[in-house]
């Protein structure tokens, strides 16, 4: 029986696993599967992926969103894997874990699945993407000085997902000078003496150098040193709370954004509890443009991601509806598929004064 080699690929909120998952399919995306899991209502990482590769209708994307995979979703998790792994035309499937999952979780999902089922997958590969600047201007001093008397928190989450896993891709590289890298290499290798460590910048490594297609070795990894007392750290963790205390929300909107109140607000008044903001919007000046905006690790950019269906001409659109007839469920009638829709992740938000202050940036 043809067994299918599934890829996880997990790491901290904003590390680069969406521009991973892009750089690879645009390297080869035939016979391949994805699951993208979203902690948000919105999965904006399922989005960005799709219209980076709209024209490929032998690629399959399942989205998985309102929780995480090791956890909450973890039944719907496996039970979409199983599906996907029956398709005689999948070689492989790629899994885009929420920033707030724990591999160790996901992969005793699969063991428990193993031991009761007779599988028609295995897991390969276990992929930790780490955003180095982040990890060394926020984390080294806590990851150095960690005590195991400390309380759970994100911390211990960014240790978990370093330490369960094969390979550690070092993104970011570029933010940092070569003494930095080699302290931030060296705090991961001591976390996880096994893996191995890739360099990148912009998430861009071949597929070549991540997956094995061997089955993962649980045992090796589970002996790595560190992995015990993960496992014992996600215990107090999920006394404390499951998410570790994160949460989410969706700012949706039709209007366009005032291009100069927005950035006023993003530069000068955005709260310091947002630990992640994504989605796509779209300016009054710029009615053709798909903005994309961005949040991770104390950076926030604003670049251009496409154009909206509705700047295209009239066939154009015509011909775009016959082949993907599920873009007229959001059609507006006003704004056609122009709309402002970012998820925002952190912890104690404040929801309401976030969503009334992004509305009076809002413009006719």
């Amino acid at each position: 029986m043809k067994r299918v080699p599934i890829h996880l690929i997990t790491g901290y909120l904003g590390s680069g696993k969406t521009t991973l998952l892009n750089n690879l399919l645009k390297e080869d995306s035939s016979h391949i599967a994805l699951i993208v899991n979203d902690l948000g209502s919105v999965n904006i990482d399922a989005k960005l992926i799709n219209s980076s590769n709209l024209k490929n209708k032998d690629m399959r994307m399942v989205e998985l969103s309102n929780g995480c995979i090791c956890c909450t979703l973890q039944d719907d998790f496996m039970k979409e894997i199983d599906e996907l792994a029956s398709n005689p035309n999948i070689d492989k499937i790629l899994v885009e874990a929420s920033g707030v999952s724990n591999p160790a979780n996901i992969a005793n999902g699969f063991l428990m699945y193993e031991e009761f089922i007779k599988t028609k997958c295995y897991l390969s590969d276990i992929v930790t993407v780490v955003d180095s600047n982040y990890i060394y201007n926020k984390y080294y001093d806590d990851i150095e000085n960690y005590s195991e008397d400390d309380e759970p928190d994100i911390i211990n989450l960014i240790m978990d997902q370093i330490e369960f896993c094969n390979t550690v891709i070092m993104n970011k590289c570029d933010l940092l000078d070569e003494e930095k890298i080699k302290l931030v290499y060296d705090l991961i290798r001591r976390l996880q003496p096994e893996a191995t460590i890739i360099k990148a910048i912009n998430s861009n490594v071949k597929s070549s150098e991540l997956f094995t297609k061997k089955k993962l070795d649980f045992d090796k990894l589970m002996s790595s040193s560190g992995i015990a007392k993960a496992l014992a750290r996600e215990e107090e963790m999920d006394k404390v709370n499951p998410d570790f205390g994160i949460k989410s929300f969706v700012f949706e909107a039709r209007r366009p954004f005032d291009r100069l109140k927005l950035e006023h607000y993003l530069e000068t008044e955005f709260p310091t509890s947002i630990i992640r903001a994504k989605g796509y919007i779209w300016f009054k000046e710029a009615p053709s443009n798909v903005g994309l905006v961005e949040y991770a690790g104390g950076e926030m950019t604003v670049s251009k991601s496409g154009q909206w269906l509705a700047s295209f001409t009239k066939e154009e659109q015509e011909e775009v509806f016959k082949q993907y007839p599920e873009v007229l469920e959001t059609w507006d009638p006003v704004y056609q598929d122009r709309i402002n829709q970012i998820v925002f992740i952190g912890k104690n938000l404040e929801k309401d004064a976030i969503i009334d202050r992004l509305n009076s940036c809002l413009t006719e």
